[in-house]
C-alpha cells in the first residue's frame, strides 16, 4: 500500500527503515506522548514494530500502518496509521508521530491530510477516533486544524511506556461530514500549495 503527497510517500514499513525508526523514536520528547513506545528505543523494538505491522496488514479488518518517507531525502521521518477498524460501524482509529528534527515544516499536516482522505474516501469510514495526552498541544492543534473535536477526557487513562507515568488523554474524533463541510473545499490548498 502506498499513498503520495507533494513531499511525502506513505508506505508499508520494511527492515531498511530500522535506523530511521530508532532515530525518530529514541527521543524522550517524542516517546513521552505515545502510549506504547518505550524509552530508550532499541533495534529490537524497531524490529518488533515492523513485524507487528506486517502481521496486521492482512485480513478483512486489517490495519494500515504507514512509514512517512520524505521524498527529497529518501528517509523515514515518522509514522502514521489507521487501526481498530470496524467496517460494519465504519470506524477506525488513527495516530501519528514525526521525528523531532522535522517538526514545524508541515509534514504532519501533509501526512494527516492524505491519511484522512484515504480513510474517508477509500476505506469509506464515517468516523476517525484518536486521542492526545493532556499537555501535547501541537498534536491537539493539528487535529483541530482538520476538524477533530474533543469528546471527553480519560483521566489517568494510560500508563505511558516511555516514562511509566499515568496520563490523562483527550478523546478526540472526526466525523466525515464535519471534515467535508469544513475541509473538502480547502483540501486542495492543504495538499498542493507550496509550503515554505
Amino acid at each position: 500500500m502506498k499513498l503520495e503527497t507533494k513531499r511525502l510517500i506513505l508506505r508499508d514499513w520494511n527492515k531498511k527503515d530500522i535506523n530511521d525508526i530508532i532515530e525518530g523514536l529514541n527521543n524522550y520528547n517524542i516517546s513521552k506522548w505515545l502510549v506504547l513506545v518505550p524509552y530508550p528505543y532499541t533495534k529490537k523494538d524497531a524490529e518488533e514494530w515492523i513485524s507487528y505491522c506486517k502481521q496486521n496488514a492482512k485480513g478483512k479488518n486489517r490495519s494500515y500502518y504507514f512509514a512517512i518517507e520524505l521524498k527529497s531525502e529518501k528517509k523515514v521521518i515518522g509514522g502514521i496509521g489507521i487501526d481498530k477498524l470496524n467496517m460494519f460501524h465504519e470506524i477506525g482509529s488513527d495516530g501519528f508521530w514525526i521525528n523531532a528534527k522535522y517538526h514545524g515544516q508541515g509534514y504532519g499536516t501533509e501526512a494527516l491530510s492524505e491519511t484522512i482522505e484515504f480513510a474517508f474516501n477509500k476505506l469509506k469510514l464515517r468516523r476517525l477516533e484518536s486521542g492526545v495526552f493532556k499537555g501535547n498541544m501541537p498534536s491537539l492543534k493539528l487535529q483541530k486544524k482538520f476538524g477533530y473535536k474533543i469528546e471527553g477526557l480519560r483521566k489517568k487513562g494510560f500508563r505511558c511506556k516511555a516514562d511509566g507515568k499515568l496520563k490523562d488523554e483527550y478523546i478526540t474524533a472526526l466525523l466525515k461530514e464535519d471534515w467535508n463541510k469544513k475541509y473538502a473545499t480547502n483540501r486542495f490548498f492543504i495538499r498542493f500549495l507550496p509550503i515554505p
